[in-house]
């Protein structure tokens, strides 16, 4: 017999996940900077969400109702008006944020920003030749006399204008656009400090004082901040025929010029400006969203912190591992051991040694490394190039499909490629997004030896400061042999042998889970320990949501860490009650894909690459592991542990997709984040806790 299950709409899910982010943009306890930060984050994430999600969703009303229905759950025009309403209280709260904490807290701390209030005296000369000397190059204003609809990139900030002809006032007003050019200088200038108060004027304000100058012989009557969205989510066709480079420069070309999703504009504008604005650029009515004075809150993430280092939170250098600092070679600690390290708690300079050892060993015979999203400076990129100018037989997978980052990866594809890499690009229909390398040496017994790294996340220094990941090295000689196989695919397409070490999206890894799922339902009823832990950052895909309501209703205990979607409906009445799901957003991004399988007292952890989403497991190559070594588990398992009693960061989330509190009553106030790397000292000092 067929079940139906429900399942919570994912883009509902998303802006449940997006509002505890904004959450913690309201937390007081947090340093000043810290909560601004957060809300460039919101508003970022939210700006992307149109950008692709809302996108994707409008695209679908174009569709046939049978079409729409193997997308999407429900009317897609029912989840859109939901979707405008949630998302423009989140807006609203958002600025509620800015205007009634963070702009009052700034004033508290010595720093005033200017919105709108009179410049002093101090500062409109100042003001006035930032304008002149810096800022009016860059304009260029657009009046709207022309019947044919003007274009407005995406994402660019404009200034909607009414004008009045000085000569001839009785002649009505005439009606113009401006661009603001965040891209070419910065949102944010520091003024000349007065009296010890510090002062920061947005590059808005900055043109609003001087708009005058720009449309000489007119008088400004009104002036409102806009913006466009477009659909940036333009999909590569997925034949194998054509060239899939040209593609994906097509594809960054595209993104310029989809359709509209949102027009932001100010809410005190009045409504025979936004009318001719409406027509003017050829909008609908669902697409017009109220918005503040000012958009592009992301651009927060740059905000200037003249008080600096006061305000934010100390900066923490990552830990070294004496183990590794007091190794002649990194091949030689891995031949004995396997190792594991945790970022950013734990430095990646130890993935960037192992590539740069490689590069000059002359034992080494061949490197390969999938790349998914490198750094713009990337030093691993650059030590495969070195390692391809030492004679090494190198060879990386490149993922040009990575969304945003397609330039990036196109660039240092070809830079490695003229060193002597060769290069594999993306996969028809498939991404890769597994994160593995393989490195092959030969030993002082003549012997090939391998050497693994697998890992949770991507081959980026950058974003290994502020994501939480998991790398594992191995010289496991099954895992090694496994992961040529992976290799072999991505470049001849030479179909693989089973796997019994790795589990591969495409060759059984859905599979996989669910036998493991199945196995603790059949512990159960056969009376031995079973219990699931997952952490991931979504969880989409019918078929294991599917199972895992089937275990909780024969009574297995299952924890989920779900930082982003999660479809999962958990403790309903006779489909999920044994299921909590919980949230955990702090200053660190969760990122690590932690599987825990008790096993009826056998306990099995995987680390993996991959999320239970649609994508990542139907739709690309993907890589989970096992922890073989017992030690290794413990502390996987202990970090686990320390996550879920979490007290202050971590929000059960319920059935309602509420983030709620956790009943905390005469509770040891536990911080996961500030846990983990006490917890990781303590045991390299020797001690044992948890």
């Amino acid at each position: 017999m067929k079940h139906t299950f429900p399942y919570q709409p994912r883009e509902l899910s998303w802006l449940s996940f997006n509002q505890r982010v904004l959450s913690e943009a309201a937390d007081p306890t947090l340093p000043l900077y810290e909560r601004i930060n957060f809300l460039a984050i919101f508003s970022s994430n939210l700006d992307e969400f149109f950008r692709v999600k809302v996108a994707g969703l409008q695209n679908l009303l174009l569709l046939k109702a049978r079409q729409v229905e193997t997308v999407v759950d429900g009317d897609p025009a029912e989840l859109l008006q939901q979707i405008a309403g949630i998302a423009l209280a989140q807006q609203q709260e958002c600025g509620r944020i800015f205007s009634n904490q963070i702009v009052p807290e700034l004033e508290a701390n010595g720093i005033t920003l200017y919105q709108g209030q009179a410049l002093l005296g101090e500062h409109q000369r100042e003001v006035r030749h930032y304008f002149q000397s810096q800022v009016l190059a860059y304009l260029k204003p657009v009046y709207l006399t022309n019947p044919s609809h003007p274009f407005l990139p995406s994402r660019q900030l404009y200034f909607a204008i009414r004008l009045q002809d000085r000569q001839a006032p009785q002649a009505g007003y005439t009606y113009a656009y401006v661009n603001i050019p965040s891209d070419n200088l910065s949102r944010y200038t520091v003024l000349s400090p007065v009296n010890g108060q510090q002062f920061i004027i947005t590059l808005d304000e900055i043109i609003r004082q001087n708009l005058s100058l720009a449309f000489k012989g007119y008088d400004v009557i009104s002036c409102y901040s806009i913006k466009l969205n477009r659909d940036e989510d333009a999909l590569i066709d997925d034949e194998f025929s054509g060239d899939l480079i040209e593609k994906i420069r097509h594809q960054l070309e595209q993104r310029k010029i989809g359709h509209p999703v949102r027009f932001l504009y100010d809410s005190t504008m009045d409504a025979d400006m936004l009318g001719i604005l409406r027509t003017t650029f050829g909008l609908q009515t669902a697409e017009l969203v109220e918005g503040g004075r000012y958009h592009n809150l992301y651009d927060l993430f740059k905000f200037p912190n003249p008080l600096a280092p006061r305000l934010k939170n100390p900066s923490v250098k990552p830990m070294q591992v004496a183990q590794l600092e007091l190794a002649e070679t990194l091949v030689d600690e891995i031949h004995q051991q396997d190792l594991l390290l945790h970022y950013p708690y734990q430095t990646f300079d130890y993935v960037l040694r192992f590539f740069n050892e490689a590069a000059v060993d002359p034992n080494v015979i061949s490197i390969r490394v999938t790349l998914y999203r490198l750094a713009n400076s990337s030093l691993l990129a650059n030590s495969l190039i070195s390692a391809a100018r030492n004679g090494k037989r190198v060879t990386v997978f490149v993922e040009v499909k990575a969304r945003f980052d397609e330039a990036n990866n196109l660039n240092w594809a070809s830079r490695m490629q003229e060193a002597g890499v060769t290069i594999i690009y993306s996969l028809p229909g498939l991404k890769v997004h597994a994160k593995i390398a393989l490195i092959t040496r030969r030993g002082a017994d003549g012997r090939k030896h391998t050497y693994s790294y697998l890992s949770t996340g991507n081959f980026n220094e950058n974003t290994a400061t502020v994501y939480t990941d998991h790398g594992l090295f191995t010289a496991h000689r099954g895992i090694g042999r496994e992961l040529r196989q992976v290799f072999t695919y991505l470049k001849s397409r030479k179909q693989p042998k089973s796997f019994r070490h790795l589990l591969v999206a495409q060759f059984g890894m859905k599979e996989n889970w669910l036998s493991l799922i199945d196995r603790e339902i059949e512990h159960h009823r056969a009376g031995r320990p079973a219990y699931i832990c997952l952490k991931m950052n979504g969880l989409e895909e019918k078929k294991t949501i599917d199972k895992l309501y089937e275990a909780s209703q024969a009574g297995v205990r299952i924890d989920l860490l779900v930082r982003g979607i999660c479809c999962l409906i958990p403790g309903k009445a006779g489909l999920s009650e044994t299921i909590q799901v919980f949230r955990l957003v702090d200053k660190y991004l969760e990122h690590g894909r932690v599987l825990l399988f008790t096993n009826g007292g056998e306990e099995e952890i995987y680390l993996s690459s991959a999320d239970w989403m649609n994508r990542n497991l139907n739709r690309r190559i993907e890589v989970g592991f096992p922890i073989y070594d017992p030690a290794l588990r413990n502390e996987l398992k202990a970090l686990l542990q320390l996550q879920l009693s979490d007290t202050l960061k971590l929000r059960s989330v319920d059935a309602d997709m509420v983030n709620q509190p956790l009943a905390t009553v005469n509770a040891t106030p536990l911080r996961a984040q500030e846990a983990i790397p006490d917890y990781l000292r303590s045991k390299e000092a020797g001690d044992s806790p948890v």
